[in-house]
């Protein structure tokens, strides 16, 4: 494989690789610029020798990471989380909705069979109580009552006040 065509392939992996390590992008770019200058010189060394070359250049950003941490005594090698609000906004964790997620199935495993349906098919799929009633063969003041206890029982095993709300099965999130 050419340098370049490897550069094209794996830069990419190894910033994100990089941004992870030094938990600043900019001095991952600066990390990966350094690695990769010196990867082309070396590259038909790298291609020969190594079995794999891009588990070689991974390791060649290790440790040129390591080596700024210990250039850098004075300065702050990862960026404060000051510093990252002043790059941008912070963002939601999107990987608490999967979690979320995770835990309110578990919750909803436990119910009663009606109790479960009639919540999934509320709160995941929007219906209405006269569509549930439909869907399970009872009147709509009974879709309301395994509602209300399906909610109660989650309630209680959440040991929090929780509302109708707390409900996070979407069709986004399944």
């Amino acid at each position: 494989m050419e340098f370049d065509d490897f550069v094209a392939d794996r830069l990419d992996p190894l910033l994100r690789y990089a941004t992870v390590l030094c938990y600043d992008p900019h001095l991952a770019k600066d990390v990966v610029q350094e690695v990769l200058l010196r990867a082309q010189q070396q590259w038909p060394r790298i291609t020969a020798t190594a079995d794999s070359p891009s588990a070689y250049v991974k390791r060649m950003v290790t440790n040129e990471f390591l080596s700024w941490r210990r250039r850098a005594a004075n300065r702050e090698v990862g960026a404060s989380l000051r510093t990252l609000d002043e790059l941008g906004p912070p963002t939601a964790d999107r990987t608490r909705h999967y979690d979320e997620r995770e835990d309110m199935l578990a919750r909803l495993a436990v119910l009663p069979r009606r109790q479960r349906a009639a919540l999934v098919l509320r709160y995941y799929e929007g219906c209405d109580d006269a569509e549930i009633a439909a869907v399970l063969g009872c009147r709509p003041g009974t879709v309301r009552s395994l509602v209300s206890r399906g909610l109660a029982t989650l309630r209680i095993r959440s040991h929090s006040p929780a509302d109708e709300n707390s409900l996070s099965l979407t069709k986004e999130g399944h």
